[in-house]
């Protein structure tokens, strides 16, 4: 399914905050990981509930966090991407706490996103990321988070390779453009 990408602003002559950008972002990185995951179960992957669900879609932005902090090093100063990045995560927690309350009720679903958001952020912090984008291993992050959610049994048995081959590097084509196009 194609994911309309609004990644323009209006008025580009005006100077836009941290927030409004970490919010484009994350706005659009919402639609990114949702479809990702509505692609996975058009591949004939199973989920087994709407928590397992949403933590895909958690793990999708936890990977596009890493990247827009790498990506953002081409286009800001250290404060500004901090901010922008800040933004970003901020954001899409609040996304992840109201998808979490209307499919799940209520719970502290942003603070548990937050805390697997400072896991992984180490974890990241560790795989190669170049000037061509994240390399096998950053790949092979992702596509194993999210193989450890839906199991290895069964049609899900190869959804690592769905993610590291197609899913994870299409993310990252899209981001980049978003990013791009944000922030230049």
């Amino acid at each position: 399914m194609a994911v309309r990408i609004k990644s323009h602003w209006h008025d580009d002559a005006q100077q836009r905050s941290s927030e409004e950008i970490g919010g484009a972002i994350a706005f659009n990185g919402w639609r990114l990981g949702l479809d990702k995951a509505i692609n996975l179960h058009g591949e004939d992957f199973v989920y087994r509930d709407d928590q397992q669900r949403l933590d895909v879609i958690a793990e999708y932005m936890i990977f596009q966090i890493q990247v827009v902090d790498r990506l953002a090093h081409k286009y800001l100063d250290e404060e500004g991407r901090q901010g922008v990045v800040t933004a970003l995560a901020l954001r899409v927690a609040d996304y992840v706490q109201d998808n979490g309350e209307d499919l799940l009720g209520a719970g502290d679903h942003r603070g548990r996103f937050i805390e697997t958001l400072n896991q992984r952020a180490a974890e990241y912090s560790e795989l190669p990321f170049d000037a061509q984008g994240p390399g096998y291993a950053f790949y092979r992050h992702l596509g194993s988070e999210i193989q450890g959610l839906m199991g290895h049994a069964g049609e899900n048995r190869w959804v690592i390779d769905q993610v590291m081959d197609v899913d994870g590097p299409q993310v990252y084509k899209q981001l980049t453009r978003i990013v791009r196009d944000l922030l230049d």
